[in-house]
């Protein structure tokens, strides 16, 4: 299937501003793009790029004082099947992983492996099968104990925080079912992107990018994702890192305030 994705996002900005962005579809998608991503930037300003430590493709800019609009659209080719599933995918010991993925076992901004929840994600999930049970055994915890209020996002709520609240936005059952993971130690990183209402219905939310998470398990690396809590079609990554600190989609050096926002994600059927 073809997959229309992108976005127009407008701020405002006091003065001029360095800005960070990870708003293109992930390296590790590339190949799949069969209309490709045309980034806009307005005021017409130079955008250099570079590949950071997770391998997110990331571009800067310097914008004057005044709106400043990002605009990008693109059709990826998906092949219109839900996320995999691995059922006997079995959870490694630490001492067997692989160097690069022990990072993504250790507390982060976000997520506070060394914490109450260590105590808790024992109590609860070392009764349950290692591997993908005990992963899914925390989505599902997360899934029921979380309540989702598109209207209480807060950008610097933490997986402990989420815990306490149980309220958040699709980024916060993230940071709380992957920090879970950690403390059984299951590596685990954070992931953002495209989630369209492909083969669901229609959510009554406004269109927004997603979060999940994916973890080792049997040499590979699996999604989740405990705000839907059931295997999707049309996953299109953007970013990945150790928490949302890592993958944050825009970072201004300097004040400003969201003017707009608009993102799309959707099935098409004549690209002509």
């Amino acid at each position: 299937m073809l997959i229309r994705v992108g976005y127009e996002i407008g701020f405002d900005l006091s003065q001029p501003t360095a800005t960070l962005m990870m708003l293109y579809v992930h390296p590790s998608r590339a190949s799949s793009i069969r209309e490709p991503e045309r980034l806009e930037v307005k005021p017409d300003v130079p955008v250099s790029e570079y590949v950071d430590s997770f391998g997110n493709r990331c571009g800067r800019l310097f914008a004057p004082a005044g709106r400043l609009v990002l605009r990008n659209d693109a059709i990826v080719e998906d092949d219109g099947q839900t996320d995999p599933q691995g059922w006997d995918a079995p959870q490694h010991e630490v001492r067997d992983l692989p160097d690069d993925v022990l990072q993504f076992l250790l507390p982060s901004r976000y997520c506070e492996v060394d914490s109450e929840l260590s105590d808790f994600a024992a109590s609860l999930f070392n009764q349950v099968a290692p591997g993908w049970p005990r992963v899914q055994a925390i989505c599902d915890f997360v899934n029921q104990h979380v309540r989702f209020d598109y209207l209480q996002a807060r950008a610097n709520r933490t997986a402990l925080e989420t815990y306490r609240e149980r309220i958040g936005v699709c980024r916060d059952f993230t940071h709380l079912a992957l920090t879970l993971c950690r403390c059984m130690n299951v590596p685990a990183r954070y992931c953002t992107g495209y989630l369209g209402d492909i083969g669901v219905p229609s959510s009554p939310h406004p269109m927004d990018f997603s979060a999940w998470f994916e973890v080792f398990l049997g040499g590979t690396w699996w999604a989740f994702d405990p705000r839907n809590n059931i295997p999707r079609i049309g996953r299109i990554l953007m970013a990945r890192g150790r928490d949302a600190a890592d993958a944050a989609l825009t970072t201004t050096f300097g004040a400003n305030q969201l003017a707009s926002f608009n993102v799309w994600t959707h099935e098409v059927f004549d690209t002509r």
